[in-house]
């Protein structure tokens, strides 16, 4: 039994997300890197959807740099690019700063350029993922060296999609996270929200004792459904979440 952790640079933890005969395709720009599985490869579609929204966002930061570097709310800007606008959203409500809901923008914004050429789509950026599908899905749970990690999934219910699954860790990946949990995983509507509410439930927890109280307070932000915490070899779920033994 090989013991070492999947190694996020390779990103392994991708394998969990979905198993079926869905195309298979990453776009790569810069440092947005898509993992996207679709009826049909539909990469030009896709790279031409990155490269707008990641202009949108680029230019506007040239007028505005305190989005690019806030780590609370900036104010809405209604003059802002679509983008722009649902990243404040969901940043407001979260109480993070607008860029920790990139991830989860770009894969809400490019998954609607993309619905119309396909039925079935998943888009994974950097553990925030976008999901419409026509069948159940099963979302594993990636938690570096916990002893769960990989062993447990969220089953995402195709009445209830498209949906957001985003990951924020303290332990695992590049983004900035103030907490040390192994993955706090948040299930919404709003794949930004999503990712904006994960960093911010992440934020709460300093230790496996913080599980419970940064539960009840992820719940508190307006259109979270569910969330899971893993620590170590303890875990948290709350809310519309059911979870799956892999």
């Amino acid at each position: 039994m090989n013991r070492n952790p999947p190694d996020y640079r390779y990103r392994t933890y991708r394998n969990g997300i979905l198993k079926n005969d869905l195309t298979v395709f990453n776009v790569t720009i810069r440092d947005t890197d898509l993992f996207i599985r679709a009826d049909s490869d539909l990469t030009p579609i896709a790279s031409a959807s990155v490269h707008r929204h990641r202009s949108s966002i680029e230019t506007y930061i040239i007028t505005h740099p305190e989005f690019l570097t806030s780590l609370t709310p900036v104010s809405y800007d209604e003059l802002a690019p679509k983008i722009v606008r649902e990243m404040m959203k969901a940043s407001e409500k979260a109480g993070v700063g607008p860029m920790a809901a990139v991830a989860g923008a770009v894969a809400e914004q490019v998954g609607r350029d993309l619905l119309p050429d396909t039925r079935n789509l998943i888009i994974e950026n950097g553990g925030d993922i976008y999901i419409k599908s026509s069948a159940d899905v099963h979302v594993g749970l990636f938690a570096g060296r916990s002893p769960l990690s990989d062993r447990v999934s969220i089953k995402v219910r195709k009445e209830e999609m498209p949906l957001g699954v985003c990951t924020s860790s303290g332990t695992v990946g590049h983004s900035l996270s103030f907490g040390c949990a192994d993955a706090c995983c948040v299930k919404c509507k709003s794949v930004a929200l999503a990712d904006a509410a994960a960093t911010a439930v992440g934020n709460f927890v300093k230790s496996n004792q913080d599980i419970q109280s940064a539960l009840k307070a992820g719940m508190e932000i307006e259109g979270v459904l569910g969330i899971v915490i893993i620590v170590g070899k303890h875990l948290g779920v709350i809310g519309d979440i059911e979870l799956v033994e892999v």
